[in-house]
């Protein structure tokens, strides 16, 4: 009987550590499971998922759904990839999640007719004050970037109901605007869009009377390389159970940029299409994918330790712009490798 209950007890113990593994992170012989949203953040794994290393465990899914893979008891993701102002504010205790570095850079540019003045830090101000601008996502991250940028750059604005309202003739007069509604003769002097949508609009135009045009880069308005648009995080029982598999990993997204460089549209079409979740329409199409849209979409990895500062930076001008919109993170969420 003795033995019996031994037996019993040991089973029991064996069980509750498989669970407490399963809760903390994977084991040792599992695939690490890697989430990005669709769009842009994609593009950061197409290195990674190119070198068919069954270490890893691919899946972009809905953006609007990435942050509940980090989410929960028992988070689904031990890596990925999501906004650096959703992370900073879910995930920035650095107990459950720690950022191993920045992995785009921004994907938002102006578009205004054919003709009009290209923007540039020299004019800024006296091309927008007056001037009504239609923005894709006013009311969250990409209008609070913009916002952030004129603060900057001292240009007054205001946020007005349609393009069809009176504008201030002393600020620049920002309009949520949905992509879908952004044409010529839409009622904006110039429209702040992220690519795909932006390349698509410019070749929808390219024959009529209006076309449309690039006009500026909000990345290059805003300095110092871009600004920290997505991060990639990962789990830090994760990191420290299995280190060398994150410091692989991290290495994949280091060469994501010379890789993507070389990669044909048609390639990275084909590799996230065997990764996306079923169903989902995709963000890059053959019809809106081309090597520039791809350039566009600012790739570039930087390891937490080399991006700290720059990121909390970002961050702070967001929470300037709207309090609650993040949250500066706490030292232990940045991996320092």
């Amino acid at each position: 009987m003795k033995k019996l209950l031994l037996t019993l007890f040991g089973a029991t113990m064996f069980a509750t550590a498989a669970l407490g593994i399963s809760a903390c992170g994977a084991a040792d012989d599992d695939d690490l499971d890697v989430y990005a949203p669709d769009g842009a953040p994609a593009l950061a794994l197409l290195n990674a998922i190119a070198k068919n290393d069954d270490t890893f465990d691919f899946d972009v899914v809905d953006a609007e759904t990435i942050q509940t893979y980090v989410g929960g008891e028992a988070p689904k993701a031990d890596i990925c990839i999501l906004p650096v102002s959703a992370a900073a504010k879910l995930l920035g205790t650095g107990t459950v999640y720690q950022m191993l570095g920045t992995v785009t850079n921004g994907n938002l540019y102006f578009l205004a007719q054919d003709g009009t003045p290209a923007l540039t830090e020299e004019n800024l101000k006296s091309e927008l004050v007056g001037k009504k601008i239609g923005v894709v996502q006013l009311n969250s991250v990409p209008g609070f970037t913009l916002q952030a940028v004129l603060a900057d750059h001292e240009i007054p604005y205001q946020t007005i109901e349609s393009a069809q309202a009176q504008g201030d003739a002393e600020k620049a007069n920002l309009t949520a605007f949905a992509p879908a509604n952004i044409m010529p003769d839409g009622g904006c002097d110039y429209y702040l869009c992220p690519e795909p949508a932006a390349s698509s609009k410019i070749a929808a135009t390219a024959s009529s009377a209006k076309s449309f045009a690039m006009t500026g880069s909000l990345q290059d308005l805003y300095g110092e390389g871009g600004y920290p648009q997505a991060v990639a995080v990962a789990k830090k029982s994760v990191i420290e159970s299995r280190k060398a598999d994150v410091d692989k990993f991290i290495g994949y997204l280091e060469g994501s940029a010379a890789y993507l460089g070389t990669v044909s549209p048609a390639t990275v079409i084909e590799l996230l299409d065997d990764v996306r979740t079923d169903g989902l329409t995709p963000s890059f199409r053959a019809e809106n994918l081309t090597a520039q849209v791809i350039a566009n979409c600012s790739v570039r990895f930087t390891a937490s330790a080399a991006c700290k500062e720059t990121v909390n930076t970002f961050l702070q001008k967001l929470i300037d712009v709207k309090s609650d919109s993040t949250a500066i993170p706490a030292e232990a969420f940045f991996y320092q490798g």
